[in-house]
């Protein structure tokens, strides 16, 4: 790898960090409270270091796919790890391991936390907390991208699992610089309009912004320990609903929206299986809790089952309900969620709807050429015949998805001698972004009672489950490293 991409990129990364930093240092000055120096600390010493790395090379360089995965992780490291200065500096998570779990888990959008009293915290460093999900939502490469938009643009797109780009890679407009910008025109505008539409609820503007942040990211954090149920407000908890169900949809399908390409919708295969499987399981899990009596009207069921099961399938982690303490049936329910993610392309993680689809018709497809051995059958995805390399990927992605789970599951039980039912949650809930699981990991718990050395493996999870698994995969190959 070229020395002058590294640091132009390391430099880079550093300014744009220290930039970002700008908004909750202003949240600061406006509350008035202890934080604005742990982040001018942090602005000053990133800009220090980061101009004289970024300026002397600041020349275009191309950039090969190899070169691509290594700046790609490097990018959600470098920015994890400034990031978590201004809550080590000012004291409100003294550890750096604590804290670069906590911001790693912010940027990944899984929002898992180690935090135990959230409300104590200042308002700066709990909108920085959240500003984590915003940019992670997008992918902070594609932010990168923005900023410095160069030659290097598609092959680190690629290696970041970024919204825009579809399961076959392709991109919803034929430039890349105008699908950065829908990107983040669209990104943006939603953001906006559930702040707004919180706010007209009775959130505060700043609990709305940080709320939205958490929500349209598929993220989780809350400025409150009972997160949305905090406010107990079903127009609140709707309006939440709704909009993880946006951000865990296909950002292409968004833009083709907009654009009134109805044709391109209604041919959709992914939006047709999420909107069923949200809308079954939803009325499962309602009609669980109201059978079990666990809420009195099917309305109130249907408003924490909805709930719960969009932000578990769309890996976002919010919670307004324990439901560890709900029947059986319904914690099935939101087990099941926890295997499946949101589309392809959206802000969720985990292993996505379009993956089975693909995996049962491939199975459909292997059964009816044993029938018919000469029939042509080609698996189809939005009217489309599937190339074969497809197919193999996402059996391949799959794959690697069950042997991470149960690995990391087993180096979690000799870490920390945990039960293997909460080291299995807990790997879920990492690697796949989702924040909570069952166990110790549950709605009510969070990640603080693991060594420091289970929060590192974990923190690895999340940025593997963040990058698809395949880039994580290629930086531990060996082979990957030889020239």
């Amino acid at each position: 790898m070229s020395y002058q991409l590294f640091l132009r990129t390391t430099g880079a990364l550093l300014l744009v960090s220290g930039g970002l930093m700008v908004f909750p240092a202003a949240c600061a000055v406006i509350y008035g409270q202890d934080d604005l120096y742990a982040f001018v600390v942090t602005i000053i010493a990133a800009v220090v270091v980061g101009f004289p790395l970024y300026w002397p090379f600041r020349k275009r360089q191309e950039v090969r796919i190899k070169e691509g995965i290594v700046i790609v992780a490097l990018g959600w490291v470098l920015f994890s790890a400034v990031s978590a200065l201004p809550f080590m500096i000012h004291g409100a998570i003294p550890s750096f391991t604590d804290a670069f779990f906590e911001v790693m888990s912010g940027y990944t959008t899984t929002g898992s936390t180690i935090l135990n009293e959230i409300e104590s915290l200042p308002k700066g460093l709990l909108f920085w907390r959240s500003m984590t999900h915003f940019i992670g939502g997008m992918g902070m490469i594609v932010l990168y991208l923005t900023l410095f938009s160069s030659s290097e643009a598609v092959q680190l797109f690629r290696a970041e699992a970024a919204p825009g780009q579809g399961l076959s890679g392709t991109k919803m407009l034929p430039r890349l610089k105008e699908t950065l910008r829908w990107l983040w025109v669209i990104y943006i505008g939603l953001n906006a309009l559930q702040t707004l539409l919180l706010w007209l609820g009775g959130m505060s503007l700043y609990d709305a912004l940080i709320h939205a942040f958490g929500t349209l990211a598929t993220g989780g954090y809350s400025n409150r320990n009972a997160s949305y149920g905090a406010y107990d407000s079903a127009y609140l908890e709707w309006v939440g609903t709704v909009f993880m169900f946006l951000g865990g949809m296909d950002f292409v399908l968004h833009y083709h929206l907009i654009s009134r390409n109805w044709k391109e919708v209604r041919h959709n295969t992914e939006i047709k299986a999420y909107l069923l499987i949200v809308i079954g399981l939803g009325l499962l899990i309602s009609a669980v809790l109201w059978g079990h009596g666990a809420y009195q009207s099917f309305a109130e069921a249907a408003r924490f089952g909805f709930f719960q099961v969009v932000s578990i399938l769309t890996t976002t982690g919010f919670a307004t309900a324990d439901y560890e303490q709900w029947p059986q049936a319904a914690q099935m329910v939101i087990f099941i969620c926890l295997f499946i993610g949101g589309s392809t392309s959206s802000t969720s993680s985990g292993i996505r709807i379009l993956h089975f689809v693909i995996i049962f018709r491939s199975i459909s497809h292997t059964a009816r050429t044993m029938l018919q051995p000469m029939a042509v059958n080609p698996i189809r995805i939005n009217n489309r015949p599937l190339p074969p390399q497809i197919i193999h990927g996402v059996m391949g992605f799959f794959t690697l998805n069950v042997l991470f789970l149960l690995v990391g599951s087993l180096l979690l039980t000799l870490l920390d001698s945990v039960d293997f039912w909460t080291a299995l949650n807990a790997t879920m809930a990492t690697l796949w972004n989702i924040g909570p699981g069952f166990g110790d990991v549950g709605p009510t718990d969070n990640f603080s009672g693991f060594s420091d050395l289970s929060k590192w493996l974990m923190s690895f999870f999340m940025l593997a489950g963040r990058l698809d698994i395949y880039t994580a995969l290629f930086l531990l190959s060996p082979g990957f490293w030889k020239s």
